[in-house]
């Protein structure tokens, strides 16, 4: 019996980048296993629909809708339980909508799975998609395209950051090796079954941002292997559903997850550490960053107005 993996996309407001990704979708290779896309259409403010046409050409998909925004790991989970009560899948992608994949990007991660039943989640080589980059105009045209966004998670407790290997680095074959690594991304994240039948899924209580370092953190401590897998590449179209880098909504989550994370997971002097981040950002934080700590405070997790 051929195995099976349920790719899961998460749409809020980005109708034309889900179809995009969709469409890169239809063209990959797939031997040995099966697949599905399942879309889980988050809350967004007009419902995500699909033409005849679209659905003719692409025949492997379900979509989903949820009452309201779930946010990244409620949408995530939504379609994960779906994938189970559906199709039993062995694998389950998730996958950024504002992505673009390349042909054998889920063969090489499949592969790698494939041969160590101990890996229990990968991600693949990820680049700016051309003319998403952080800094547009420090490259050459030659070099967008192979701008990396994500090529390994690497987590500094002492510093409390968790922060992408090799971000903005032009790509000169430096990455190459299969490695081990502190967390995967939720942008692509590939996840072994048995990882969601022992450690569960992903944590509601980020809601956005940091639930994909959690999760890999708790996978990692039940005794699995994080993995990078360079040999599997896609580009992201960075911050599509979100505002972007630097919008008040990224840095209130970034700010309150940031420090949930250092208190659930960090040693002991790295939680000192945020606890005299939080006093200092108390005093002379702004006031996003204010309502981010005072939240976390209080327990107000989730999806929290931010404003």
């Amino acid at each position: 019996m051929k195995k099976h993996v349920s790719i899961i996309i998460v749409n809020y407001n980005t109708p034309q980048e889900t179809k995009d990704c969709i469409q890169s979708l239809s063209l990959i290779n797939h031997t040995g296993f099966d697949y599905r896309i399942i879309i889980v259409d988050n809350g967004s403010k007009e419902l995500l629909s699909f033409s005849r046409l679209f659905l003719k050409k692409n025949p492997k998909i379900d979509l989903i809708n949820s009452e309201g925004n779930l946010g990244f790991s409620g949408g995530n989970n939504l379609g994960i339980q779906y994938a189970i009560d559906h199709y039993d899948s062995d694998y389950y992608l998730l996958l950024n909508s504002d992505t673009i994949v390349s042909q054998d990007f889920l063969q090489k991660l499949y592969e790698m799975m494939e041969k160590d039943p101990k890996i229990g989640l990968a991600a693949p080589k990820i680049y700016f998609h051309k003319g998403y980059e952080f800094f547009n105009n420090s490259y050459k045209e030659i070099e967008k395209n192979h701008v990396l966004w994500y090529v390994g998670g690497k987590v500094d407790w002492l510093n409390l950051l968790f922060y992408h290997i090799g971000i903005d680095e032009v790509d000169r074959g430096q990455f190459t090796e299969e490695s081990e690594t502190d967390f995967v991304t939720g942008c692509a994240m590939m996840i072994n079954r048995e990882v969601i039948e022992r450690v569960g899924r992903l944590d509601d209580s980020f809601f956005l941002y940091g639930e994909d370092v959690d999760f890999s953190l708790r996978v990692r401590e039940a005794g699995f292997r994080v993995m990078y897998c360079p040999n599997s590449v896609i580009y992201h179209k960075v911050g599509r559903s979100t505002g972007g880098a630097g919008s008040n909504l990224q840095q209130y989550y970034q700010t309150r997850n940031r420090l949930f994370l250092a208190l659930r997971h960090a040693p002991f002097k790295s939680k000192l550490t945020a606890l005299h981040l939080i006093f200092n950002i108390l005093r002379s934080g702004n006031a996003i960053e204010r309502k981010a700590v005072l939240d976390l405070l209080f327990g107000r997790m989730g999806k929290q107005a931010f404003i």
